[in-house]
């Protein structure tokens, strides 16, 4: 499946299972750095948030794949209130934490 030369060197959209990973990995290396325990049912349950929200808005996304500031800010303004009250953090060290995993 040979692109036009045009598109040869873009990305693709990514699959939902790539999508799910890389939420997974996010989160996995934000509570890390929180250095508290959250309870896996509730790591679960923001998996799915995040999962969904990306999904939703995936041109976005993968838009700015490259400019991981800018999804940062995306992260703050879409996701990070409702993963902080999920798991009853405080969202400014919880947006912290997530910049430091995930380099924004």
């Amino acid at each position: 499946m040979n692109k036009p030369p045009a598109n040869k060197h873009r990305p693709e959209l990514p699959t939902a299972r790539k999508i799910r990973r890389a939420c997974s990995n996010e989160l996995y290396r934000t509570v890390k750095r929180l250095k508290i325990f959250i309870p896996k049912d509730k790591i679960e349950e923001a998996e799915k948030l995040y999962t969904k929200k990306v999904s939703l808005n995936i041109i976005f996304v993968h838009e700015n794949h490259d400019n991981r500031k800018k999804l940062c800010e995306w992260w703050d303004a879409n996701v990070c209130d409702e993963i902080a009250e999920l798991w009853e953090v405080d969202p400014a060290r919880l947006r912290e934490a997530f910049r430091d995993a995930f380099g924004g």
